[in-house]
């Protein structure tokens, strides 16, 4: 076995203990296996899943500094684009969040376009766009009709129209 190969299994082995932690709520050690994972071989995921970490902590500035690292690795993963996006709505900063969201539909390899969708709503309601909310939405529960936060903000958008 090469050292790459090496290198790469331990990286993915730390991403696998970081995101179990993260998943039980131990967050300052999910951050340290994903810190581990990224020093072994730097992935855009990983730092993708680093910045949730710190977004959990409600420490975004640093969640927002970690997806752009994950860009630099892989431009074409959509994820990052769209978390940050989130993180600019959750600092109130919606007009800064909307190209980020937009980025984020336009990746290819991305897989979860309800969410900048959904995401997107959120800014489009925020600024009383109530048409524009109400498409974004609807596009999402195009991508996965389960989508609960979507049917929710199509319900909440709809007695907000009666």
């Amino acid at each position: 076995m090469s050292k790459t190969r090496d290198k790469t299994e331990l990286a993915r082995d730390y991403f696998e203990k970081g995101f179990l932690l993260q998943q039980g709520g131990h967050l300052d050690r999910a951050a340290h296996f994903y810190r581990r994972s990224i020093e072994f071989h730097p992935t855009a995921q990983a730092y993708t899943f680093l910045g949730w970490v710190y977004s959990l902590k409600n420490l975004f500035e640093e969640a927002i500094t970690f997806c752009k690292l994950a860009i630099e690795l892989d431009e074409d993963y959509g994820n990052p684009y769209n978390d940050i996006g989130a993180y600019l709505i959750q600092l109130r900063r919606y007009e800064e969040a909307v190209p980020w969201l937009k980025k984020a539909l336009a990746c290819k390899s991305y897989k979860n376009y309800c969410y900048p969708h959904v995401n997107l709503g959120r800014v489009y309601e925020f600024k009383g766009q109530w048409d524009k909310a109400m498409r974004e939405y609807r596009l999402a529960l195009g991508e996965n009709e389960r989508y609960q936060p979507a049917q929710q903000a199509i319900l909440q958008l709809q007695a907000r129209y009666n």
